[in-house]
């Protein structure tokens, strides 16, 4: 506290329960207009405890359940008694420290007129000449994407953004040309952030970039995965297609590709093979009719199936449908492959089979409420760990008696459970 500072006594009094309504009432008046002590509040359904600390710091008898404050009269009364602070100081020494909203909002208003025109000043140097960089700057104005961030971070990448912008699609024509040579995404955002993951999917950045790829060449903004790495590579950069891969086993394409014959030979020799979404792309997958794919979560899986040298075809989601996975499954699916989905019986793991499950019209594998409540019966026959089942309920599309079994039981199954029933249908 400083020299001024309200003493103890002072203190204890203006803290004490009847007045907590006023100092509230009063904080939000201040800091509305100022921080000036001018206008009123008023207080309705007064008790007799509110009362009497308000007749005791007006020196005025409040006899009614409702009563009206001059926050001047209160400023002065606080300045003429022990206090002897007004009332502004006064808040401040009760806290927490008061906020000059009005201020605030001048001073927000300010920076973000500072930061649009620097924005223009830049997209003005670096983006000469480029038709779309107006419409680009106006829409990311009104995305309002930005004016969330900040006031750094929203400079920063907004400065970031402009720079990429003009490394990308340098040409003055309204329509760049596509350039010869290419970026890789990590190595571009390495030069201009400081961090090699500064473009990944999914940051502000990198939707910023992407809108004013899509607007410089008359394209739709991507609303997914394979649409914005079509994006990136139309403005010459390669995404990252190598750093994640879709584990599978026993594939045996029938085309006559050396890809085909590869995996071919990797089943014939119990291999399980990893595919990134950069061989995906480029590869042919022709299978016999209606082939059915079995789809478990697991990894533990297909090491298992490999060893028993299992012969039905199996991709392994890893506990995520992510874009490399999904992309083999598209491509499966596009071959007329049928699917059955195995996963954990917990709530992630239901949620995870529902996707694969209504995005593929795929069937369950050993995964109703019967063959859980098989697998909870052997569990406990074996004595074997159990884990408690935790989180919020997820129906399971396939089986609407299989949630409630599962959450009446209360035991969560991880994969592995049911391993050797699944590895006698993989054989």
């Amino acid at each position: 506290m400083t020299d001024d500072a309200v003493d103890a006594g002072a203190l204890t009094f203006l803290s004490q329960p009847g007045l907590v309504r006023l100092w509230t009432a009063v904080r939000t008046r201040l800091e509305r207009n100022g921080v000036q002590a001018i206008g009123t509040v008023r207080l309705a359904g007064l008790d007799s405890q509110e009362r009497e600390a308000l007749s005791l710091l007006l020196a005025r008898p409040i006899t009614r359940p409702v009563t009206t404050v001059q926050l001047a009269e209160l400023d002065a009364r606080l300045r003429e008694s022990a206090v002897s602070l007004g009332l502004a100081a006064t808040l401040q020494e009760l806290g927490p420290p008061l906020t000059d909203r009005r201020a605030a909002r001048d001073e927000a208003a300010a920076a973000r007129t500072h930061l649009w025109a620097t924005a223009e000043a830049l997209a003005a140097e670096f983006l000469t000449d480029c038709a779309w960089a107006g419409q680009w700057l106006d829409e990311t104005r009104r995305g309002g994407a930005i004016a969330r961030q900040p006031a750094a971070v929203a400079a920063d990448t907004l400065t970031q953004a402009i720079q990429l912008l003009s490394v990308l699609l340098p040409s003055s024509s309204s329509t760049p040309q596509v350039r010869t040579s290419s970026w890789g995404r990590g190595e571009l955002a390495t030069r201009i952030t400081g961090s090699a993951h500064g473009l990944d999917d999914g940051t502000l950045l990198s939707r910023l970039v992407l809108r004013g790829i899509a607007l410089a060449y008359g394209t739709e903004f991507p609303s997914d995965a394979a649409g914005r790495r079509a994006l990136w590579r139309l403005a010459s950069v390669t995404p990252d297609e190598v750093s994640s891969t879709v584990l599978t086993h026993g594939l045996r394409p029938t085309g006559h590709t050396w890809g085909e014959a590869t995996l071919r030979e990797r089943a014939d020799h119990h291999l399980e093979t990893h595919f990134t979404l950069r061989e995906l792309r480029t590869l042919r997958l022709e299978l016999p009719p209606v082939t059915r794919i079995h789809v478990c979560e697991n990894p533990r899986i297909v090491e298992a199936a490999a060893d028993a040298h299992c012969t039905m075809p199996l991709v392994c989601t890893s506990g995520s449908a992510t874009t490399v996975v999904l992309t083999l499954l598209d491509t499966l699916a596009a071959a007329g492959c049928a699917f059955a989905y195995h996963g954990d019986f917990d709530w992630p793991g239901i949620a995870l089979a529902n996707r694969i499950v209504e995005r593929y019209d795929a069937t369950s594998w050993r995964m109703n409420a019967g063959d859980y409540e098989y697998l909870t019966m052997r569990t406990e026959l074996h004595n074997t760990p159990q884990l408690p089942l935790s989180g919020a309920l997820t129906e399971a599309l396939w089986d609407p008696e299989l949630a409630p079994t599962m959450q009446t039981v209360g035991m969560a199954l991880h994969e592995e459970a049911a391993l050797d029933l699944l590895l006698e249908d993989l054989e």
